[in-house]
């Protein structure tokens, strides 16, 4: 059986998940038996290493699956470097059977209100933790003030970690990043505090608002006093495209403009008509989204995530290529935050 070490920043991520998945394959008789002796020092001692030779930032763990009896759940923990190392793990991952499944993040657990776990010592009940709720005008987040009656004698950090767990086991891990905004772990109760089994009822409603593709306009300056407009999906957040880490940001001069440097006239039609072609063929391609644009001293410049795996910037190219109101420019780089457009993460 391959031992795992520690290895180098430099290593390619493709390489390091398919020897996981060599190793899990040779192993997998081991970590059955240990699974059935219920040995979770054991089954420690076999995974850790191998997720740690994945990325040392990892976390992973052992639950119950939906089909299958077990889950292996091997997650960034909301790193967004690490974002699409997990959900590309798991699509290598063997079929899901009847002893395994696989997940690049915690799963909602439908038992959740009758989870106890030790949690600095204490015992930490779902069934009675409370949250109080906000849900501020005209935003796609809610704002948790949690409460338990373990808080008031535990320190800060175990406040959180109970109830960063409380709410991936309510929601799953994806669903927390998506609608969880604020959270703030409380040493004593609201007084509006309801049961936190009631927090996934809250989330769906509102999501509900926010089902069909939405764009916000914004502006500001820029460093020199320039005007700056800008448009941006809503919500925007990369959990909801995992794998696309790759930036493609695309300039287009624009001939012509009013005092402010803003597009006008037929320069605006040709961006409007570049914007509709652009997203048509992401949509087609479908392995990238048009994520914002800004305008600002004579030029706009549109930001698209992709999947490096998926040859995006010749189509990118093609069509920029095509551009008449001067030379376009297209820059390509890894982007796993999406730093570019942190401004426009909701």
């Amino acid at each position: 059986m391959r031992l795992f070490g520690r290895k180098s920043d430099s290593t390619d991520p493709a390489e390091a998940i398919a020897a996981f998945w060599s190793w899990w394959d040779q192993a997998r008789p081991q970590i059955d038996s240990c699974v059935e002796a219920e040995d979770p020092g054991a089954l420690a001692e076999l995974i850790g290493p191998a997720v740690t030779a994945l990325h040392p930032s990892l976390v992973w763990e052992i639950a119950p699956g939906r089909m299958a009896l077990n889950a292996l759940v091997v997650s960034a923990a909301n790193d967004p470097e690490l974002r699409p190392l997990a959900p590309r793990w798991a699509l290598a991952a063997p079929p899901a059977a009847a002893m395994w499944e696989f997940y690049p993040s915690r799963q909602a657990n439908p038992r959740a209100a009758d989870l106890t776990v030790e949690f600095g010592g204490r015992e930490f009940g779902l069934d009675r933790l409370v949250v109080a709720l906000r849900v501020p005008p005209g935003t796609a987040r809610v704002n948790v003030t949690a409460y338990h009656p373990i808080f008031p004698d535990v320190d800060d950090d175990t406040r959180m970690e109970a109830t960063l767990h409380a709410l991936d086991w309510l929601l799953g891990e994806d669903e927390v990043a998506r609608w969880i905004g604020e959270i703030v772990p409380a040493e004593s109760e609201p007084i509006d505090a309801l049961p936190a089994i009631h927090l996934p009822a809250v989330v769906a409603d509102v999501a509900e608002g926010f089902k069909e593709e939405q764009w916000v306009l914004l502006e500001g300056r820029t460093a020199t006093g320039g005007r700056l407009t800008a448009a941006a999906r809503y919500p925007l957040r990369p959990v909801d495209f995992p794998l696309f880490d790759q930036h493609i940001a695309v300039t287009l001069p624009y001939a012509q403009a009013d005092g402010d440097g803003q597009p006008t006239g037929a320069s605006l039609d040709a961006l409007r008509d570049f914007e509709e072609r652009l997203t048509t063929r992401l949509a087609a391609h479908g392995s990238a989204v048009l994520t914002a644009y800004l305008s600002a001293d004579g030029s706009r410049v549109l930001h698209v995530y992709a999947d490096p795996a998926a040859a995006v910037p010749p189509v990118v190219e093609k069509i920029a290529g095509e551009w008449k109101e001067g030379r376009a420019r297209v820059d390509v780089a890894e982007d796993p935050s999406w730093s570019a457009v942190a401004h426009f993460l909701t």
